[in-house]
């Protein structure tokens, strides 16, 4: 990959390492939501893929994992719009085929924080997952059949599946695009 940017001989030891960005992607199909448009500075930016306290940054490593596993879909919340475009960009310096990506639509506070630990959202309750995992499908417009209550947990999973629908899954609206700071 002849696009990494070196450490500079008169810099620190310990300073990043970027990526220069020569042939940026500013735009990917999205399975769900079509083709995406991302913010085209950030698109163009050379990022850090090997940060100054000497580990590899979330981009490149999720990237070269994905890869070394097989991963051929990825399914992820809408949050990660704007990074997908970067992770494409190392999948084509290195010379190999990007997953498929879906990004999901946000579960967020009445104010439009996502639902998250970081956020502080409340812990999901314990004990029955079963009322959470309907509460899930019901806000990816899933079907949900009458008297799920009556069904064990892993009959529950097993119809989740057969009635999937991805086009019922609502589309992400721009608003849940903003950049993660990674």
């Amino acid at each position: 990959m002849t696009a990494i940017a070196a450490r500079s001989t008169n810099g620190p030891e310990n300073a990043a390492v970027r990526l220069r960005q020569r042939d940026s992607v500013t735009r990917f199909n999205d399975l769900l939501s079509g083709e995406i448009q991302a913010d085209a500075r950030l698109a163009q930016e050379d990022f850090i893929i090997h940060r100054r306290d000497g580990l590899f940054a979330y981009n490149l490593a999720v990237v070269v994992d994905d890869h070394f596993q097989g991963i051929t879909e990825i399914v992820r919340g809408a949050d990660l719009v704007e990074p997908t475009v970067r992770h494409i960009s190392l999948y084509r310096q290195f010379g190999w085929a990007a997953p498929d990506y879906i990004h999901l639509p946000l579960a967020v506070t009445a104010s439009g924080l996502k639902l998250s630990k970081q956020n502080h959202a409340p812990a999901l309750p314990g004990g029955d997952p079963r009322p959470v995992l309907i509460d899930a499908l019901r806000f990816l417009n899933q079907t949900v059949i009458d008297g799920w209550q009556d069904l064990q947990t892993e009959e529950l999973l097993k119809m989740a599946i057969a009635n999937w629908s991805l086009e019922a899954v609502p589309k992400i609206q721009h608003s849940q695009m903003r950049c993660a700071e990674l």
